[in-house]
């Protein structure tokens, strides 16, 4: 099937955080396949933007639905978690057994830079519809300016949903820009510490209150997640220790796939095998459920005039923060001289050849393999 060879190739090769992955998916989704134009992908980013748990993930669901209904939103879905899972579970064990992984780290050190070229694409890309006309493009502009002064995400989602909604019943439709300026965008990772996992000592039940819990409640990215994983898991509960929390989330952003696979990894520390199964199906359920919601709704929102100005408020506001996640990933990412020169090589594969992302992903994550143990 179409959907599973997609979304479990994306699921093994999508490093690089939450805005990396739309940038895959847009490739694949729009360009690609011509599943949907850019303007309805955007529609499906914004509206999955606006719910609590992992956005990328949604959005995942959400194509699956535009192509298959229920069935396919399942098979999307699954996809593109289950490898995440899977390579955040085997950290998880090996870092309770060695609390040593450099391999993963190595992995890291070679995709980083390419989905960083990736992004900055993906952000030109989907902003040529995103901010199509003047306001429009002042209204990203803002938002970005908001998203790099730390404003929560969901709060600058809905307030430019509601400029756009004014812009809307007020302006109509102005005239389109030919194009527009970003900025650029990224993610960083946390140091490794020791290992010290208490698998066994939480209860399931327990686990799977806390771990539903988030998967309704958590707006935003992984950023996000960790500060409810320290209220509840660290500072409240004192299941585990901050470090051990750090740990946990650099596990979650060293695999591919949705940085809320933490929650696998989290889950195998408290309760070993079977606490990863609960707490990964307890955080990623409520997903499913709310992408549905999406894909039945979003053409009906996007027929009504004055709801579909909310929309591309929301949209100019969501691709807006896509490239505020560029400043963080390109320290992270951009390292030295060799991370440098992957980064630009990779760009002009990308944008003059038009190599698949993928292989580019795979290639200099091997790369990564072998330039990385010369470098410490």
């Amino acid at each position: 099937m179409e959907l599973a060879r997609l979304f479990l190739r994306l699921g093994f090769t999508a490093f690089g955080g939450p805005a990396a992955h739309l940038t895959l998916m847009q490739k694949e989704a729009v360009d690609y396949r011509g599943w949907m134009n850019r303007e309805r992908f955007l529609d499906l980013v914004g509206a999955c933007n606006l719910l609590p748990g992992p956005g990328s993930t949604q959005v995942a669901m959400a194509l699956g639905y535009s192509r298959s209904g229920w069935p396919g939103l399942l098979v999307a879905g699954g996809c593109f978690i289950l490898p995440a899972s899977l390579s955040t579970l085997a950290l998880a064990w090996a870092y309770v057994r060695f609390g040593n992984l450099h391999l993963a780290q190595a992995l890291l050190y070679g995709a980083k830079p390419v989905m960083l070229a990736i992004l900055a694409q993906a952000v030109w890309n989907l902003g040529r519809s995103a901010w199509r006309t003047l306001p429009l493009a002042l209204l990203g502009l803002a938002c970005a300016g908001l998203g790099l002064a730390g404003l929560h995400p969901l709060a600058v989602l809905l307030c430019a949903g509601v400029l756009g909604l004014a812009l809307r019943a007020r302006v109509g439709s102005p005239r389109k820009l030919r194009g527009f300026v970003t900025l650029p965008a990224a993610f960083g990772a946390g140091a490794w510490g020791t290992a010290g996992g208490a698998a066994g000592s939480v209860g399931l039940v327990p686990l799977l209150g806390v771990f539903l819990k988030l998967g309704v409640v958590v707006f935003g990215s992984g950023y996000v997640l960790l500060a409810f994983l320290q209220s509840d898991l660290v500072d409240r509960l004192h299941w585990i220790t901050p470090q051990q929390l750090l740990d946990a989330v650099t596990a979650g952003q060293l695999t591919p796939g949705p940085v809320f696979a933490t929650a696998t990894f989290l889950g195998y520390l408290l309760r070993g095998w079977s606490g990863a199964a609960v707490a990964t199906l307890a955080i990623f359920v409520p997903s499913f459920l709310m992408a549905g919601l999406v894909g039945v709704l979003a053409e009906r929102i996007r027929r009504s005039k004055l709801a579909s100005g909310f929309l591309d408020g929301v949209n100019a506001a969501a691709v807006a923060l896509m490239a505020c996640v560029a400043v963080p990933l390109g320290r992270a990412s951009l390292v030295d001289a060799w991370t440098w020169t992957l980064a630009g090589s990779c760009a002009l594969l990308l944008i003059h050849f038009r190599v698949n992302a993928t292989w580019l992903i795979l290639g200099s994550a091997g790369l990564g393999l072998l330039l990385f143990p010369h470098l410490r």
